[in-house]
């Protein structure tokens, strides 16, 4: 596969999931904050604003505040960087896996804009849930790097099952 197509894959995937990401994080910055939670279906659903210091779950929300800079900021950047690159200049990619690490990048990338322009956090604004059990609070940023690791177990697994089904035909005699 050609660097153009690889290139252009991946800056479609990744301006579109952080333009659709930031945006969703100005509606709900603007009509969610200081107000109280929106929910639907019998609290299934809540739409409610929080900022999270941390990584995904709140982890790492409890390191001092240069912990967490050089954690999330600079290392999550660094960390991020290398894994466009990797999408970007790897033969052994397909189409479909350039724009799955696409996904996890640009949703890295999102929260990782949200670091850098309001001191550190990132917005979350989603909840879902039954009862008392819940997710975490999240954004699109979050769905998009979820869908990323998703799409990469799921086309794995195909090659996978490809793989073997190529290996039990090379195996078998030819019938007579």
């Amino acid at each position: 596969m050609n660097f153009a197509r690889r290139l252009l894959l991946f800056i479609a995937v990744s301006v579109t999931s952080i333009a659709f990401d930031q945006w969703t994080k100005q509606i709900a910055t603007d009509a969610l904050r200081g107000q109280p939670a929106r929910t639907w279906l019998s609290d299934t659903f809540r739409l409610q604003f929080a900022t999270n210091e941390g990584a995904f779950l709140s982890l790492g929300a409890n390191l001092p505040p240069q912990a967490r800079y050089w954690m999330l900021t600079l290392g999550v950047g660094a960390l991020l960087a290398a894994l466009a690159g990797y999408s970007l200049f790897s033969k052994k990619l397909d189409l479909f896996q350039v724009g799955s690490y696409a996904l996890i990048a640009s949703g890295g990338f999102s929260n990782w804009i949200d670091r850098a322009r309001f001191d550190g956090v990132v917005v979350d604004f989603m909840n879902m849930g039954l009862g008392p059990v819940r997710t975490g609070v999240f954004n699109v940023a979050d769905i998009a790097i979820l869908v990323g690791i998703g799409l990469l177990f799921v086309h794995s697994s195909r090659l996978e099952k490809q793989a073997k089904a190529a290996a039990a035909t090379q195996a078998s005699p030819p019938q007579p």
